[in-house]
């Protein structure tokens, strides 16, 4: 039975990604569903309208390209694999357009390839590219990019992906549809005696002995990737849901509270996750020295760094390195990923954002260092 606790966790979950197979989004390989991919759409876009934000990372665009080009068999060629990436890539964007303007929100198709979000500067374009989307009500459907990257075909899956943007977006929520109805204790099609379980603590290594192989001849993942999936999310502070993708209304009933599939409750709270992650895992690249009216505002009021309250710049780093931001007296008040790499920070330095554009060339963030990705020295 389900805590309280954790129906709350899903009924106040506003920043969603939604992560869906390529046997769903397929009907196992015989095509796209475009009635499936309708429902989700429909669900998706009423998500949306109720004020949360959704994102959809979809497999399915070597599986469609497979089916386009006449394969009934999974080639083992990096080229064959690429090539049915480009061609499935057509329609699988094309059928989220079509279904999810038809229930009035627009969208957008992101490709990324997971050396996109472990690039600093790269994951700081993808997140503000995809929270810019967001605020503007559209719905982001995601791929890896695998009609250029050899190793993302070979060993990439999109749970793991899924994961990566959850984490990304610091989303609260990631739901996991497939062709299963969740976790079990062992595989129900060869165990009779099998347990469903309904819920668990995100990263109980126990979760992982219980999770099969590969799932199915079309996608590449099962579920312990999916069990690895949650894992990761849960580093953020995400929870992660393993539910079955053709659940009536089952992304509208989740997120009101239904107890669907199996939960993954994450242990971390998001703050305290990422102020973690930054604390104890990225180098520090430079440091900014500020003057004595944004050191108050950055270390007493929690506010994000202006250039213009900066006096000085050191080091050599890029835009989305972690940097020190120090008072006037040397002190390190806090650090922070930076939104601009230090030859532009040096430009800036003392200088209102209207400036920017003529200073840089272009019009980037009016913080050198947002709230949201800076952490206060103890």
């Amino acid at each position: 039975m389900q805590n309280p606790s954790d129906s709350a966790l899903l009924r106040n979950a506003k920043r969603i990604v939604v992560k869906v197979g390529s046997s769903l989004v397929t009907n196992e390989g015989r095509g796209l569903d475009a009635v499936a991919i309708g429902q989700w759409s429909e669900q998706l876009a009423a998500l949306a309208k109720d004020g949360r934000e959704v994102i959809m990372v979809s497999s399915g665009a070597i599986a469609e390209g497979m089916k386009r080009l006449g394969w009934s068999i999974r080639p083992k060629g990096i080229h064959k694999l690429q090539a049915a990436a480009a061609v499935g890539q057509m329609g699988l964007v094309q059928m989220y357009e079509t279904k999810l303007r038809e229930n009035g929100i627009g969208s957008a198709q992101v490709l990324l390839t997971h050396a996109d979000l472990a690039d600093r500067e790269r994951y700081l374009n993808a997140r503000s590219t995809l929270l810019t989307l967001l605020q503007l009500g559209v719905v982001p459907v995601i791929n890896e990019n695998d009609t250029v990257v050899n190793d993302e075909i070979k060993f990439g899956d999109n749970d793991t992906l899924g994961a990566l943007v959850a984490n990304l977006v610091e989303a609260d929520l990631l739901i996991i549809l497939t062709d299963q109805k969740g976790l079990y204790t062992a595989d129900p099609r060869k165990d009779p005696a099998a347990q469903f379980v309904h819920e668990a603590k995100a990263g109980d290594t126990s979760l992982e002995a219980m999770a099969g192989g590969v799932g199915s001849s079309i996608g590449r993942g099962g579920m312990i990737t999916k069990i690895l999936a949650a894992k990761r999310a849960a580093g953020s502070g995400a929870s992660t849901v393993i539910a079955w993708g053709r659940e009536p209304e089952v992304l509208i009933r989740l997120t009101r509270g239904e107890a669907i599939g199996t939960l993954l409750v994450a242990q971390t709270q998001k703050m305290q996750a990422r102020k973690q992650w930054m604390a104890d895992h990225l180098q520090l690249r430079g440091s900014v020295t500020v003057d004595a009216g944004a050191a108050s505002k950055v270390r007493d009021s929690g506010k994000s760094l202006l250039p213009i309250g900066m006096t000085d710049v050191q080091g050599d780093f890029s835009r989305g390195d972690v940097i020190a931001i120090r008072d006037d007296d040397g002190i390190e008040i806090g650090r922070g990923l930076t939104n601009y790499s230090s030859s532009e920070a040096r430009l800036i330095c003392r200088k209102a954002s209207s400036e920017f554009e003529k200073l840089l060339g272009y019009t980037g963030e009016s913080e050198m260092v947002h709230r949201t990705n800076l952490i206060l020295s103890r």
